[in-house]
């Protein structure tokens, strides 16, 4: 969930997660697969394997989970699904632009998916291109601001290739090329500084400032379409300041 990051790490978030562990779970191994198949099995020779399996860790799936995944993507094991990355591109309430990642063994399931899911709450699907050229792909990783300040952060990672730091209140967000992600990951862990998650992903160049009743709807669409099985990651170029962030939370 990317756009203006504070909402990723609100109580709504959270406990919208927890009822959604399940399903959660499911797309993290998914990941770890996909991974595995790409770069082969081996988590220190692979990076991205390597991310995708801390990030499992962290959001508590159980070893064996992660291990049967890594080895049903390197084909070690039986069962592995050969899946395939497709993106769409919707519009969100106030014009607020929308690209879903999907990883699916059956693109019109999941075309099916997306698009009932954007009409039903109030967004509209987008012609290719229409959208992503307002993203840059990006490496992004993600700091609890627990026991750490930013510029801790900031000296860890300058050297390593990192854009930009920013202080979203419970984490601090690190932005750097994608080609860069490992060695500024890298960076942090030298540092002895904790992180949540590190991968490429979509930040947006523009975002679009929302009130309470456009948030409401956007956040609402975000929800059903992370809903969807065969959706990984959505983006939107948003942004919501913290007196509207507290009045949707209340």
């Amino acid at each position: 969930m990317s756009g203006h990051s504070k909402w990723a790490t609100t109580k709504h978030k959270k406990a919208g997660i927890d009822a959604k562990r399940g399903k959660l779970f499911a797309k993290l191994i998914k990941n770890i697969e996909v991974a595995a198949r790409t770069g082969g099995g081996d988590v220190n020779g692979n990076p991205t394997l390597y991310d995708a399996v801390q990030r499992a860790k962290k959001s508590s799936v159980p070893n064996d989970n992660i291990d049967r995944a890594v080895k049903r993507g390197a084909g070690l094991e039986a069962g592995g699904v050969e899946y395939s990355t497709i993106t769409y591109e919707g519009y969100a309430a106030a014009g607020v632009a929308v690209l879903i990642e999907c990883l699916t063994d059956n693109k019109n399931r999941s075309a099916m998916e997306v698009r009932t899911a954007m009409t039903r709450n109030g967004g509209s699907m987008a012609d290719p291109g229409s959208v992503s050229y307002l993203f840059s792909r990006k490496g992004v990783i993600v700091v609890p601001s627990t026991g750490t300040t930013e510029d801790d952060v900031m000296l860890a990672v300058l050297d390593a290739g990192a854009e930009e730091v920013r202080d979203l209140g419970d984490t601090f967000e690190v932005v750097c090329e994608p080609t860069d992600l490992v060695a500024v990951r890298t960076a942090l862990q030298d540092a002895g500084i904790d992180y949540d998650s590190a991968e490429a992903g979509f930040v947006p160049s523009v975002q679009v400032e929302l009130d309470a009743d456009a948030a409401a709807k956007v956040f609402k669409l975000i929800d059903a379409l992370e809903d969807c099985d065969d959706v990984q990651n959505v983006y939107a170029n948003y942004d919501v300041s913290d007196e509207v962030m507290e009045t949707i939370d209340a």
